[in-house]
Formats: C-alpha cells, structure tokens, sequence
C-alpha cells in the first residue's frame, strides 16, 4: 500500500536571521528559537501555514523570508 508524500505538494518557505536579536523583548527571541533560528544568516526552511507566518509576523524586521 503506498501512501503519498504531502510534504513535497505543500508550500514552505525559508527563513533566514540577519541581524542580531540582542536588546530585543525575550518574548521575541523565544519565538526566533520555536522558529529554530539561532545564529546571525541560520537559515531553515518551514512549512507555509497561518501559524508559522504569525511567528514571522512577530519577528519579521529580525528576518528575511523567502518562498522555498
């Protein structure tokens, strides 16, 4: 029985750091580490959903953010 991949269907998107979190709110770092970004031009590819984007949001003058 074969079953389908829906990971290659779904859309993702990259999310890079560029530029330092330092003298930001804690509540802003916490959500660059749920997005496991941990270092200056880490880049990690997510999946393209309404919660993930809310990170982005939060975060989004920290990040770069790209279709992947």
């Amino acid at each position: 029985m074969a079953t389908a991949n829906t990971s290659k269907t779904a859309a993702h998107v990259r999310i890079t750091l560029k530029k330092s979190p330092i003298g930001t709110p804690e509540r802003h770092r916490l959500v660059l580490r749920g997005l496991g970004l941990r270092k200056i031009r880490q880049s990690v590819v997510r999946p393209d959903t309404p919660q993930v984007r809310g990170l982005i949001h939060q975060v989004g003058y920290l990040l770069e953010v790209q279709p992947s």
